[in-house]
């Protein structure tokens, strides 16, 4: 249905958008199926970057559809700010990132560490530390790695691991958690 600009979205779908007070963000994986009987209309993801000093505050997904404009803002978002390339961020990573962020009713945005990796810049990361991978998910937009100042280590991975959707990377002496949309595993103390 038509808006009376052509626009593609429903007043309804904007209005249920603007007055949610709880917003449901959940995936659509197959062994998640517990938690998407919470689903709702729109899916959101906050996010801040201490290097870039930017921050996103963004509804991706509103009745059944991804917002090509806003995963296109999440893409720029996320890049690897070090040599300013982006590529297009993998749409389970994203949900995987937005349903954590809500099973843990974390009022702080993410902070995000790493998205995107060139392979530059993976290689210099794995130059200085044994736990970067040569393959890693960060070079095809396939990973996150996220903190937050009011979530410990331990309950942010427990959230992601609960929606038994992706890889999950535990770094407690960094302070920082990985989140994937890879195969089903978690590592790290």
């Amino acid at each position: 249905m038509m808006d009376g600009n052509g626009l593609g979205v429903t007043r309804r779908g904007l209005l249920a958008a603007f007055a949610a007070t709880a917003v449901a963000a959940t995936p659509y994986y197959a062994n998640a199926a517990g938690f998407l009987r919470g689903g709702g209309d729109i899916r959101r993801l906050r996010m801040y970057s201490g290097r870039t000093g930017e921050r996103l505050d963004a509804i991706y997904w509103i009745e059944g559809r991804y917002v090509p404009e806003v995963l296109h803002e999440i893409n720029h978002f996320m890049r690897d700010w070090r040599d300013n390339r982006t590529t297009s961020i993998d749409t389970r990573t994203i949900d995987i990132m937005s349903a954590a962020h809500r099973l843990m009713d974390a009022e702080e945005p993410y902070a995000l560490l790493s998205g995107y990796r060139s392979p530059q810049t993976n290689a210099m990361l794995r130059a200085r530390s044994r736990n970067v991978a040569r393959n890693s998910l960060h070079l095809t937009g396939e990973a996150a790695d996220l903190r937050l100042r009011s979530r410990s280590v331990g309950q942010m991975a427990q959230a992601a691991a609960a929606l038994n959707s992706g890889g999950v990377g535990r770094y407690s002496g960094s302070d920082f958690v990985h989140m994937d949309c890879g195969p089903v595993r978690t590592w790290g103390s």
